[in-house]
């Protein structure tokens, strides 16, 4: 603003004004003119009255661009989060959706570092969950929030997360406000917490991504023991306490760190480590991979042990084939199976493979049989096992694709398949007395149903003409008929 000065002199006595009256008191317009000086002051105090104004609307900016920026950054929420306000709105989002997680404010502003994060999070779990928010602070939102009966207001931070199940209230979310959690939450709302959020667990160095792991290996100084696991993996959730107990007994001689890894994403870690199940023990000193743990049977005192003396694991023997030792069971190839059926009446056949754990434990049972069948003169028939993964021929002429498979054979000829005998007892009261299994349980499909059961054929077709379908992928295993009874 440009600044205005005035100035005036006073004139020698009996000096005349050859100028106009004042327009004010008609009087010559002297110098000493009262009217002068009132006006001078007036035009002062214009400008004064106008400068203060000036300084009243700048703070008025201030306070509304104050009040206006939490309200322009409330206004950025991902459209992928529905806004709900009413009531019947609320009911028809449950009833349409089976995974709903609702954000409830005090306010619309209260939730705002919720919903920054919600953002990211539902475009991670876009097509498996759903976020909605519920502003309790104006009208209608408020009458929502009195109806559920929520009051976020009495939480900390003015806001509260509701998670609903299939149209009902499932459950109040207070695992912690992280991406990471969030998504693992929405991804399966039942399941257990993640590792990570354990607080016993707080002494593990929790690894999220690879540039994390190789950042972690080149700054440490220190020996790390890395363990690969996958969160469903039974032998990791077993072992996982065992894992966090020793790492707050070694704290601050070792690292102790975790990472899942079942994501595809690691697919070039785990070969570049050799994970090949899981969990896989890495230990690493500065930087270097130097061998694999293998205790899976360890206590906590077992792995600082062991980190006082690292040492890689010791060759494991090989297991000598069930065929070179000394086992009364008749052991066939492809090249003896037929001649040692001509010359065997009746016969068992076990078909097997040296990995199989059924087949493991049923060994002893069939050899401890075999022991008294094979070689009593009066036995009512003989034993004899395959290794079809040797032998495969003959596992692809008799269709083997389970093991372990049993079957029956009368003058070369397959007469039953056994699925039911697997202990030496079982065994030798069916050879004294071979009967016939009892007939294999009615398929799901042949049993009377609402259900429509699909095939290759006709699954693309038949989805076609339905609006809405929820379709079952199974297995004939007892979790899914225990399901298909529901």
């Amino acid at each position: 603003m440009q600044h205005v000065s005035f100035s005036y002199q006073t004139a020698p006595p009996g000096t005349t004004f050859p100028m106009k009256p004042c327009a004010l008191c008609e009087l010559p317009r002297k110098a000493d003119c009262a009217c002068v000086t009132r006006r001078g002051n007036g035009i002062m105090a214009f400008w004064n009255r106008s400068g203060s104004r000036m300084r009243e609307a700048k703070m008025l900016i201030v306070v509304l661009l104050v009040w206006l920026l939490p309200v322009l950054e409330a206004v950025k929420v991902s459209p992928l989060i529905e806004k709900v306000s009413d009531h019947k709105d609320f009911k028809k989002l449950l009833r349409t959706r089976t995974n709903v997680l609702v954000l409830y404010t005090k306010t619309a502003t209260s939730g705002d570092s919720h919903l920054k994060l919600l953002s990211d999070v539902a475009q991670t779990v876009k097509g498996q969950g759903t976020i909605a928010w519920v502003n309790c602070g104006d009208s209608e939102g408020r009458k929502l929030c009195k109806k559920v009966k929520v009051d976020p207001s009495s939480k900390r931070g003015g806001a509260e997360l509701l998670h609903y199940k299939d149209g009902t209230f499932h459950t109040e979310y207070n695992r912690p406000a992280t991406f990471k959690s969030m998504v693992a939450f929405l991804k399966d709302p039942s399941g257990p917490p993640l590792w990570e959020e354990n607080p016993e667990a707080k002494d593990i160095v929790h690894v999220e991504t690879e540039k994390d792991f190789r950042k972690l290996l080149k700054k440490e100084e220190r020996p790390i023991l890395m363990m690969f696991y996958a969160p469903w993996c039974g032998v990791c959730k077993r072992m996982q306490p065992i894992f966090q107990q020793a790492a707050t007994e070694t704290k601050g001689k070792y690292v102790l760190a975790g990472m899942n890894v079942h994501p595809a994403e690691f697919d070039g870690l785990k070969q570049e480590y050799n994970v090949k199940g899981y969990p896989t023990f890495c230990y690493f000193e500065k930087g270097k991979f130097l061998h694999h743990y293998e205790n899976y049977g360890a206590t906590a005192k077992d792995i600082a042990d062991w980190m006082k003396n690292p040492q890689p694991p010791q060759p494991k023997t090989p297991e000598v084939p069930w065929s070179e030792t000394d086992s009364p069971v008749f052991h066939l190839t492809d090249e003896s199976f037929d001649t040692f059926l001509e010359e065997h009446p009746t016969a068992m056949i076990m078909f097997y493979a040296p990995w199989c754990g059924h087949c493991k434990k049923m060994k002893p049972e069939y050899d401890e049989a075999a022991e008294i069948l094979n070689q009593g003169a009066n036995s009512p028939g003989v034993l004899a096992a395959v290794d079809t993964t040797v032998h495969k021929a003959v596992g692809d002429r008799f269709k083997i694709s389970g093991f372990p498979t049993v079957k029956y054979f009368e003058k070369g000829e397959e007469k039953y398949t056994l699925p039911q005998l697997r202990n030496k007892d079982k065994i030798i009261e069916f050879m004294h007395n071979p009967q016939a299994p009892p007939p294999p349980e009615q398929s799901w499909e042949d049993k009377p149903s609402s259900v429509s059961h699909l095939g290759l054929e006709d699954f693309r077709e038949a989805l076609k003409k339905k609006k809405h379908a929820l379709v079952m992928f199974y297995a004939p295993c007892k979790c899914c008929i225990y399901n298909s009874s529901i």
